[in-house]
């Protein structure tokens, strides 16, 4: 079946693993090594997994469960869930309605969708179908007055908080996607930053093009700061993994940090997300909140994320293998999957509400 159509969600698939599976043999091959494509080697990646997988939970008994839920709130949204879905860039690879589809998804599984400043559908036109609540996340441009036009543009939609990605002033070398050789389909591109002009090449031969003009807008702490004066909306980091950048950026008046390698896609050898969230986390002492992505792929891996001093978690590369998939029926039935496995497992470690989720949870 081709990229983009959706169908029956298949019996087989019951996990989030499934649908990594089947979305592999649904999509072109060059399409898959972008959707897969990793950092240099992938260690960062695996690690992310691996990270979890060690992460031994402790079983409790007789636990009462009575009025139990899932149910949180960040900066004054109501959640049915710790589940927030990442920004992802160009949803059209994997399904014809592409953000439309996640949006339709998010809204009917109750969770908050991110929209990527490099989707392939228009901040306004998501805005316009999803019932849902929506955040968006931004990429500081190389000119501030096209960074100032997406906030505002988003602002203008009623996105409820503002997600700044900061771990990538140049993209990763994903050999993955440079084997395969993949491009942007013709009809596929970053529409809501259509004529907005990135850093100019300047190296000559010899020369590096990274320092010699990939860095030359690369943001800095004032691009942060003044960011952060021209809107009254939420505003995280997304790429925080060292615990001197969250105290520095909570004295730059942000609200929330994501604790993010970028899935393993930029910087390979990188800690897995998971090990570096408990030293920032003590770090930030509950002053804000935190969220976690990088290889959430289970309920229980959500569990061991908020006992850990998450807050929340974000999925991003399942959006894709949903998408491709089932379109919307497909997002829903990958936050469904998720939500169903947290409430097994926090019944049986006896814990009924998220708040009661604490760092006992996990074995030492």
């Amino acid at each position: 079946m081709a990229a983009g159509q959706a169908s029956p969600v298949p019996a087989d698939i019951v996990s989030l693993a499934d649908y990594e599976r089947h979305a592999r043999e649904r999509v072109p091959q060059s399409v898959w090594a972008y959707i897969a494509g990793v950092g240099a080697d992938g260690i960062t990646h695996r690690w992310n997994r691996e990270a979890f997988d060690r992460l031994r939970l402790e079983g409790r008994v007789l636990a009462d469960m009575a009025g139990a839920n899932t149910s949180i709130e960040l900066f004054g949204q109501a959640m049915d869930a710790p589940i927030i879905l990442a920004p992802v860039a160009f949803q059209k690879l994997a399904h014809r309605d592409g953000e439309l589809a996640t949006a339709l998804g998010a809204a009917a599984s109750g969770v908050t969708m991110t929209i990527s400043t490099q989707a392939s559908v228009t901040i306004e036109e998501i805005s316009s179908t999803t019932h849902g609540p929506f955040w968006f996340q931004l990429y500081l441009q190389a000119r501030r007055d096209d960074t100032l036009a997406l906030l505002r543009r988003a602002e203008a939609a009623g996105c409820r908080a503002v997600m700044v990605t900061v771990d990538a002033p140049v993209n990763g070398l994903r050999n993955q996607e440079q084997r395969a050789g993949f491009r942007l389909p013709k009809g596929i591109e970053a529409v809501n930053t259509r004529g907005m002009p990135g850093p100019a090449l300047r190296a000559g031969p010899g020369q590096s093009p990274v320092f010699q003009g990939l860095l030359d807008a690369a943001p800095t702490w004032k691009d942060v700061e003044w960011l952060r004066s021209q809107t009254r909306l939420p505003l995280l980091l997304k790429g925080i993994m060292s615990r001197h950048d969250a105290r520095r950026a909570i004295e730059t008046g942000m609200d929330g940090l994501v604790i993010s390698n970028h899935g393993g896609r930029v910087l390979d050898t990188l800690p897995a997300s998971i090990e570096a969230l408990p030293g920032i986390a003590g770090e930030t002492a509950g002053v804000v909140p935190l969220l976690l992505d990088g290889g959430v792929r289970r309920g229980t891996d959500i569990l061991k994320a908020l006992a850990l001093g998450a807050n929340a978690v974000l999925i991003g590369q399942p959006i894709m293998h949903g998408l491709a998939v089932a379109g919307a029926v497909g997002i829903a039935h990958i936050v469904n999957i998720l939500r169903t496995e947290l409430e097994v497992a926090m019944a049986l470690t006896g814990r009924k509400t998220i708040g009661a989720i604490d760092a006992s949870v996990v074995l030492n």
